[in-house]
């Protein structure tokens, strides 16, 4: 019980992070757009004049609307929002539940990993290997709201990503004693993963996916090392997409044209496929040698 408590307050704290970083890299992407140039609008620039461009750890918190830097009493996790009811002490202008909901999520994620972590955490290396799962889950929260709100995978955050998926995957190998089917596995995972988006991107000339895709493919599958668990991912990842869209593609509030976010689809894949994925398996495996 310790553990998971102490788990659901770290969640609380990286969520609160990572809420935050979602403004901090969209004010650094629209002033980047401003000084290449691009048209920004009048609502976008007045926040980009109120979030200074800096560091994401660095950066303090400011409120939105009125611009006033945040005291700690005013940031701390789910329950600085509930005590101010949704809305800014200074200014009273509402804040929005999105901040909240990502604080909640990643203290769910973080408990439910610990409690559903489908390996075993005795040794240093496995204890490390969950830690860069949370921590990839932390950049993945990020991924998963902005290209949501924006259809845009910031490499700020895929980069690094890749980085911890690259020394997961190396871990991984060692466990097991640098061989080779591990190391190809791996590979496997990346060519499903990564190599069928590029694919997908070059052969539909940039418009059915965007290169962001490709990129967090390759992250997702050296986080799994697995070729297994990453066509897992991709299965599921269409699934949920199908499940959410279809419905609304009869009812005509989507367009066949209309852009659609896949990263929100490729991290919910992953993120059921790296805790479940090695018992859905074993299940589909059982059944298909049943029916054999």
């Amino acid at each position: 019980m310790y553990y998971i408590l102490s788990l659901g307050v770290f969640g609380l704290l990286f969520g609160s992070f990572a809420g935050a970083s979602v403004w901090r890299l969209r004010a650094r992407q629209l002033a980047l757009d401003a000084e290449n140039g691009e048209k920004v609008s009048r609502k976008d620039k007045r926040q980009v004049d109120k979030l200074k461009r800096g560091s994401l750890a660095r950066d303090r918190s400011v409120c939105l609307h009125c611009g006033h830097q945040l005291a700690w009493y005013d940031l701390v996790p789910l329950v600085s929002w509930l005590w101010l009811r949704g809305k800014c002490r200074y200014c009273r202008h509402a804040i929005g539940k999105s901040e909240p909901m990502i604080e909640a999520t990643m203290a769910v994620f973080f408990v439910v990993s610990y409690v559903f972590w489908p390996y075993q955490l005795v040794t240093p290396v496995e204890i490390a290997q969950f830690v860069i799962w949370l921590l990839a889950g932390v950049g993945l929260a990020i991924l998963f709201v902005y290209d949501l709100r924006w259809f845009l995978l910031p490499n700020a955050i895929v980069f690094p990503l890749i980085g911890l998926g690259g020394l997961y995957s190396l871990t991984v190998l060692a466990e097991q004693q640098f061989a080779w089917s591990q190391l190809m596995s791996s590979v496997y995972a990346s060519a499903i993963l990564s190599g069928l988006y590029y694919l997908i991107y070059v052969a539909s000339r940039y418009r059915w996916v965007g290169f962001g895709d490709v990129k967090l493919g390759l992250a997702l599958a050296l986080l799994l090392a697995d070729w297994r668990l990453a066509l897992l991912t991709l299965f599921l990842a269409n699934l949920i997409g199908t499940l959410i869209y279809l419905p609304m593609m009869a009812k005509g509030s989507v367009k066949r044209q209309t852009h659609i976010p896949f990263g929100p689809f490729l991290i919910s894949g992953f993120i059921l496929s790296g805790i479940f994925g090695t018992s859905i398996i074993d299940w589909y495996l059982t059944i298909a040698l049943g029916i054999v």
